[in-house]
């Protein structure tokens, strides 16, 4: 081991620690760059893989590739590309010019013309019902019959009270003749004659009373047989043969409602009562119809009969009576149903659909379209209305189209596309429904095939454009490929898999 010499100096010992110390830090910037590197490159990865799963949707449902084309990465310049205006779907109707009935709607309630209980006249054991439950039956129709024998007993003994009243009658007036002649000869005194008229006049009352025994007897008699008060259709038996009836009787032996012709009482608001008293006062016959709950069949057309003679002030209504011949029996009593009353025709009016009317702060307005498929806000005023079609006083011309499906979504100037209704009912699916799974790997994700498609066909600008969307969408090939054959695999169903093409064979499993 060597010494310094005496003399020279020593040199500085350096720190234990230093050398450590930069390579710590050496390490710490390796390692940062390392994480930012690895961080740019998941980061430009999952980019490009969004940007192609976003434009394989639009190259496979949009045929034209017009709405998908924004959300692809097509050129700028084509019909796909992202300065393009969407055209929003919707359903016109053109204005016409025709005649429009003014009709006032109300709700009411059948009402039968007659309605009767038949109960027994008199007490006694029920014999026969001679009816059928529900049938259609006439005024003085036998219906049942009670046990007459006591009451053919009666009227014989009644009968024979008369007789032998009547021939004490008849003796006491011979008697009275012969009291005349002897009273006339000076024979007997005019006391026996008086007394003899007075037993005439008693026995004539007798006879008189015992006339009245006979017709009650013979009366209560014809009660045993039951016949029906009013024509039309009887219903369900309340007592069957073989039970004691009488007068007193709660539910009777059956009910019995007129129903041809039949009557139906609904009302209407206070404000419509002088249009309909116009037409009344004048002798003209206003139309009503009789509609199901639902609004969806007419069940009878007939006449308004009359009006109440007072307006219910609770509710501000009054009451009306139209009158049905009902030949077809579709109004049964006590149904609900909705009362249309037509009180005038405007004639060439200009009518629009009820779904065309919009509401909003500037009043009642439509949608109007242009002849270049642009939407304008056209404030209106209405008039009347017949339920399906509303007249309009002001505001819009015949032969202008109004929007009457798809106006949530418009707006001033926008551009629409005018579609056939049965399509439009077809796009707009319930949510309700179902979505099926493996959609979004099938269609949504981006495979080689499908994300080619979407930069070819979603961009209409430079080819540079188209080459950039294939690029991109064929960077996430890979794993959208593996993504829609392991969605296939769960739902194999080509209905669930294949939204464009319900029949064809994509999504399904290949048989082994």
């Amino acid at each position: 081991m060597s010494h310094p010499e005496q003399g020279q100096p020593i040199p500085p010992t350096p720190p234990r620690g230093a050398g450590r110390s930069r390579r710590r830090t050496w390490i710490a910037v390796a390692v940062i760059v390392v994480l930012a590197g690895a961080g740019w490159y998941w980061h430009s990865h999952r980019k490009a893989a969004q940007e192609a799963g976003a434009g394989a949707p639009g190259a496979a449902s949009g045929a034209a590739g017009m709405g998908a084309g924004r959300r692809g990465p097509g050129g700028t310049g084509g019909p796909g590309g992202p300065n393009a205006m969407p055209r929003s779907p919707v359903v016109v109707n053109t204005v016409s010019k025709r005649s429009m009935d003014v009709v006032l709607n109300g709700l009411g309630n059948v009402t039968p013309v007659a309605n009767v209980t038949v109960r027994a006249q008199v007490s006694g054991p029920l014999l026969k019902v001679l009816f059928k439950e529900g049938q259609m039956i006439k005024a003085g129709d036998v219906l049942a019959e009670i046990d007459p024998r006591p009451f053919q007993a009666a009227l014989d003994q009644a009968v024979g009270q008369l007789a032998r009243d009547q021939a004490l009658l008849q003796n006491a007036r011979l008697d009275q003749q012969r009291y005349k002649t002897l009273l006339s000869q000076d024979s007997i005194s005019k006391q026996q004659v008086d007394t003899q008229d007075a037993l005439v006049r008693q026995y004539e009352g007798v006879v008189k009373t015992d006339q009245g025994n006979v017709d009650n007897a013979r009366l209560n008699l014809g009660y045993t047989r039951i016949v029906a008060p009013t024509s039309g259709r009887i219903g369900l038996r309340q007592v069957d043969p073989g039970n004691i009836v009488s007068t007193g009787d709660t539910n009777g032996i059956a009910l019995i409602t007129q129903i041809q012709p039949i009557t139906v009482l609904y009302t209407i608001p206070e404000d419509n009562l002088p249009a309909v008293l116009k037409k009344l006062n004048a002798g003209e016959k206003l139309q009503v119809q009789a509609w199901d709950r639902q609004m969806r069949n007419q069940l009878a057309e007939g006449s308004l009969l009359t009006t109440d003679n007072q307006i219910d002030t609770t509710t501000g209504t009054v009451k009306l009576k139209a009158i049905f011949q009902n030949t077809d029996g579709m109004l049964f009593p006590n149904q609900f149903v909705n009362v249309r009353t037509r009180v005038d025709t405007m004639e060439d009016a200009t009518v629009i659909p009820v779904a065309a009317i919009q509401r909003g702060q500037q009043g009642t307005f439509v949608y109007v379209v242009g002849d270049d498929n642009t939407v304008k806000v056209q404030v209106v005023t209405l008039g009347p209305s017949d339920g399906a079609r509303t007249a309009v006083l002001k505001g819009v011309e015949p032969g202008q189209r109004v929007v009457v499906d798809g106006a949530d979504r418009l707006k001033e100037g926008m551009v629409v596309e005018a579609v056939d209704p049965a399509a439009r009912a077809a796009q707009l699916q319930p949510s309700s429904a179902p979505r099926a799974r493996g959609r979004r790997g099938n269609w949504g994700g981006a495979s080689g095939a499908h994300g080619g498609a979407s930069g070819a066909h979603g961009a209409s600008g430079a080819p540079g454009a188209a080459s950039d969307g294939t690029g991109a969408s064929a960077a996430a090939g890979a794993p959208g490929e593996r993504r829609r054959m392991r969605d296939a695999d769960t739902s194999p169903n080509p209905a669930t898999n294949t939204p464009a093409n319900p029949g064809a064979s994509v999504g399904q499993r290949p048989q082994q």
